[in-house]
């Protein structure tokens, strides 16, 4: 296992990072968190021309056919700028279950739109139970004339808003894990959107399905067997996610670092008391470990090799590991680090909500405990 970017990946970290230093300043995120959708369309077009919408799909649906390793490296650098975009929910939560287990017609229809930037999709899974189980899914899909009938409530859907279709993951039998995907078009009757606040102002919302109508073409993968494709789709989004939190934990690393070096007090920097410089040790050491331990789970993934207990690991500790580093940057800061004119609360309140997507700590070292066996 080699985890050292390749020459091509380095071109792409160094080009995405030169687009987004220019294209995205905290000054654009702070905007967009004021903003009605949340994200710039003109940025989102852009983002397609340069081949990153439709970075893992295949040439043959207008992708570029790359692996996972560098979707990870475009992650981390979308970490690194705070970038307001609906490429989470569009690529990770909607593009990737289609390609994984759509039909030709379904991948034909919706992954040459996604790539070209003109179609947003989301995955709407979790309900008030919060939970990532097929347990935890009550929302139904009754058979209804040759299609079917949806009613339930879903909640924290990601950029439901924007959405043009909607991945709806529903009840169609009660016999665990009795789990079905269907494709719904947002704009279907039936379908109320609400807006949630949230810590990091993204976009998340309450989607209630009210005898809500679909067609049989509407499922993706087979009748009461979508859960598998959950599993993997989650599997994906969650490594993908550690990569978002290792670019957001450098930043607040770097910042700390520079701040260390040019605040003097009692007559020199900081940076030279053992309290900070030992600190600033602490979280060099969080920031390193979750970018190896991350890119291990993806290098896994993408060799299609049996990664459970790589991925929980890696969310668990760059759950913690990015926390970390973020408060540790507040206490190096000190007071300036708290307040809303300073960039640091954009990086911690991004990595709160990293923190809690697809599980927090505790929840995957249950998976990792439970994979060594205890």
């Amino acid at each position: 296992m080699d985890l050292t970017l390749t020459e091509e990946q380095q071109l792409l970290q160094s080009s995405a990072r030169d687009f987004l230093r220019q294209e995205c300043p905290t000054t654009h995120v702070r905007a967009m968190e004021e903003d009605e959708i949340g994200y710039s369309p003109q940025l989102w077009k852009q983002m397609a021309e340069l081949g990153w919408i439709g970075l893992m799909f295949p040439e043959a649906y207008g992708g570029s056919g790359y692996s996972f390793l560098e979707l990870c490296v475009l992650m981390e650098e979308f970490g690194r700028a705070l970038l307001p975009s609906p490429f989470h929910s569009t690529v990770l939560t909607f593009g990737l279950p289609l390609l994984f287990a759509g039909s030709e017609a379904q991948k034909r229809r919706y992954l040459p739109a996604i790539a070209a930037g003109n179609l947003l999709g989301t995955l709407a899974l979790t309900e008030p139970s919060a939970t990532y189980t097929p347990e935890g899914i009550t929302t139904r899909a009754t058979p209804q004339g040759g299609g079917f009938v949806l009613n339930g409530t879903k909640l924290f859907v990601l950029n439901a808003h924007t959405a043009d279709e909607l991945l709806v993951a529903a009840r169609t039998r009660d016999a665990e894990p009795g789990i079905s995907l269907l494709l719904v078009p947002r704009q279907t009757p039936g379908i109320t959107v609400t807006p949630l606040a949230t810590i990091a102002s993204d976009r998340q919302f309450e989607v209630e399905f009210r005898n809500v109508e679909v067609g049989a073409d509407a499922l993706l993968g087979p009748l009461h067997e979508g859960w598998p494709i959950v599993r993997k789709t989650l599997d994906y989004a969650t490594v993908a996610t550690c990569a978002e939190l290792v670019g957001i934990a450098q930043v607040a690393f770097d910042m700390s670092v520079e701040y260390a070096k040019s605040r003097v007090q009692f007559g020199r920097p900081i940076g030279s008391f053992q309290a900070i410089k030992h600190k600033c040790a602490d979280m060099v050491v969080d920031v390193d470990g979750s970018r190896f331990i991350t890119y291990r789970a993806a290098w896994c993934l993408a060799k299609g090799l049996d990664a459970t207990k790589e991925i929980a690991m890696a969310k668990a500790w760059t759950s913690d590991a990015c926390r970390r580093v973020c408060a540790s940057a507040h206490q190096i800061h000190g007071g300036i680090g708290f307040t809303k004119e300073y960039d640091l609360q954009l990086y911690f309140r991004r990595a709160k909500r990293g923190e809690v997507l697809y599980g927090d700590a505790d929840v995957h070292r249950e998976v990792v405990a439970q994979e060594i066996g205890l």
